[in-house]
């Protein structure tokens, strides 16, 4: 029986050592899941009706007033421009990839995209490893250093370890689970292609906090108006302007929770634009080309 603490070495044996590894049952396997993935991720991106719904996905730390205006307008939500879109496809594609990968060097995949429940919350792992609970996660190479050095469990601003535990503790009833105590990130580099596995104790402590923070976002999503926003922001630099912070910069509902957010793209006159800067209060104008939430130039 193989372990789950030897599957990134297997993998790279297996890529680098065993010429034609890569069959026509692999293709096969890999295009037909691949495809599948790749259709749900893409109707899921486009359809309000589906995401307007807790699920343990995002069972992290939120703001009350973005997850009310998930749950009762989703409509609402920005909408995601088209290389973006393609962006997060890298995720499934990468997810896809490393699950075939793992198979193909012998490792025991079961229980891939399984419906779970935890306290009346559905959400859908990515697959049992080797009797352990492994969510894959593609990061840019600076985030990627976050898992392999383990410092997610100090700065998991996405909840990538809240979603992880409600996936093992919701699956703590699967006779194909022969680790419940804890769960694995499969992090992969989505520029160098590295791999670094994590491994993420969940202690009572962690699970008492997942349900509570379930039963209030029940509480928040049961009220008729949305509570008072919570994003996260701090001071830019002594200009006096405010700035939002990197989580609540990739809410799709910050424009309900700040209706006069104005967006600057650093380099925009240039030509070499970076990612946007959203301030919640203007003091001094940043030397910055001005766009509204559409990504339409702003003259003023």
């Amino acid at each position: 029986m193989k372990s789950i603490y030897k599957l990134i070495p297997d993998i790279y044996d297996l890529v680098q050592n065993k010429k034609g590894w890569f069959d026509e049952a692999n293709a096969h396997q890999l295009s037909s899941s691949l495809g599948g993935g790749l259709r749900e991720h893409f109707n899921r991106e486009r359809n309000s009706a589906q995401r307007a719904t807790l699920r343990l996905s995002q069972m992290g730390p939120r703001c009350p007033k973005a997850l009310w205006y998930s749950i009762h307008h989703p409509e609402l939500a920005e909408p995601l421009p088209p290389w973006a879109e393609v962006k997060f496809a890298y995720g499934t594609i990468l997810e896809y990839l490393v699950i075939s990968l793992a198979k193909s060097a012998g490792h025991e995949v079961v229980g891939e995209q399984d419906e779970l429940v935890l306290d009346g919350i559905v959400g859908h792992r990515d697959c049992i490893i080797d009797g352990c609970i492994v969510d894959v996660k593609s990061a840019s190479s600076i985030a990627f250093s976050k898992f392999k050095s383990g410092s997610i469990e100090q700065n998991d601003g996405f909840g990538y370890l809240d979603q992880l535990d409600g996936y093992v503790v919701a699956s703590r009833g699967d006779p194909r689970l022969r680790v419940s105590d804890r769960g694995y990130l499969l992090a992969v580099d989505k520029t160098l292609g590295h791999m670094t596995l994590h491994e993420h104790e969940v202690t009572d402590e962690r699970e008492a906090t997942l349900r509570d923070r379930i039963s209030y976002y029940k509480t928040i999503v049961g009220r008729e108006h949305p509570p008072s926003c919570e994003c996260g922001t701090y001071a830019e630099g002594a200009s006096g302007n405010i700035k939002l912070d990197t989580v609540a910069s990739y809410s799709p509902f910050k424009f309900c929770c700040f209706p006069g957010l104005r967006v600057f793209i650093p380099g925009g006159y240039s030509g070499k634009s970076k990612a946007p800067i959203y301030l919640t209060k203007v003091v001094r104008k940043p030397d910055m080309k001005e766009v509204d939430k559409f990504g339409r130039m702003v003259y003023n």
